[in-house]
């Protein structure tokens, strides 16, 4: 939680940064951690979801919505808000702990040209690019990583596989981004958590093994793979599904009219029901739909 509070107008970031709250001139709630503001906006359906700023400089009762372009994810309360500011501030503090070196590198990547990197240990280099980026390990660092998970050439993409480098050394990572890690691996790569930490995830647990599941399950229902407001049924969805959700070419595609009202989308994809919902070959609203098979 945070520990150092610290005056929201001064100029430059304390050392360690903790956390400080208040309120813009719109009433909005607000805090500030180092040089990262936040703010628990509005969103839809009476929820709320938190925004960030950088490097505002006027205090907070003189900030204003527009000061914020960043999307955090979705907020319960205020309770939540105040919750994910002090991660951050933990996370901050940790991370500047960690000594982390910023360096010049042109480095040819498997995403394009490096435009720079951090440099989090010998031989653990983080590289960005233009449009993405990842961590490379060397060929030393790299045979520590299981060979469940182990990415020929070392390279291992922001997106995920990052996660891969935190477990193997996770020394070199903040809490945060340990925890964040250990839900990734969980999720993308089951499996390997298992063989790796000797334990059997439960439903719940990894969304790639839950999804399996749910495919295995239905693997003779047809299930929904796009849809569309039906323009000539009032109150409908028409919708195109295959047997499993398959995806491959000459995979057989059937459309069906589904009430609105009951079209709720579940985790891995609504379930056509035969029995309630019958097969539709009247007008499209699906443009350029010609019974054609999925390509």
């Amino acid at each position: 939680m945070s520990a150092l509070l610290y005056q929201t107008q001064d100029v430059e970031a304390p050392e360690f940064p903790g956390a400080s709250f208040g309120r813009s001139a719109e009433g909005l709630i607000v805090a500030l951690v180092g040089e990262t503001a936040f703010a628990m906006l509005p969103g839809r359906d009476g929820k709320f979801f938190l925004a960030t700023g950088w490097n505002l400089r006027r205090p907070m009762q003189e900030w204003t919505r527009s000061d914020f372009f960043g999307h955090g994810g979705e907020l319960a309360d205020e309770a939540a808000f105040r919750m994910r500011v002090d991660e951050n501030a933990e996370h901050q503090r940790e991370k500047r702990a960690l000594d982390r070196r910023e360096m010049h590198s042109t480095a040819n990547t498997p995403w394009g040209r490096s435009q720079g990197a951090t440099v989090y240990a010998e031989g653990v280099v983080c590289h960005s690019t233009a449009g993405h980026g990842g961590i490379h390990l060397s060929g030393v660092r790299n045979r520590k990583v299981h060979d469940m998970l182990r990415a020929a050439g070392g390279w291992y993409e922001e997106d995920a596989a990052w996660a891969i480098v935190a477990i193997t050394y996770p020394h070199l990572f903040t809490s945060f981004e340990r925890r964040c890690a250990e839900r990734t691996l969980k999720d993308s790569w089951p499996d390997g958590w298992e063989n790796i930490f000797g334990t059997v995830l439960q439903p719940g647990e990894s969304r790639s093994k839950d999804e399996r599941a749910f495919l295995k399950e239905h693997a003779a229902d047809w299930i929904v793979r796009s849809a569309i407001y039906s323009d000539h049924r009032t109150g409908f969805t028409e919708v195109v599904a295959t047997l499993g959700g398959r995806h491959s070419p000459g995979t057989e595609e059937r459309r069906f009219l589904i009430p609105s009202d009951e079209y709720q989308v579940g985790r891995f994809g609504f379930v056509v029901d035969p029995e309630r919902h019958a097969v539709y070959s009247g007008p499209s609203s699906f443009i350029g739909w010609r019974g054609r098979v999925a390509s």
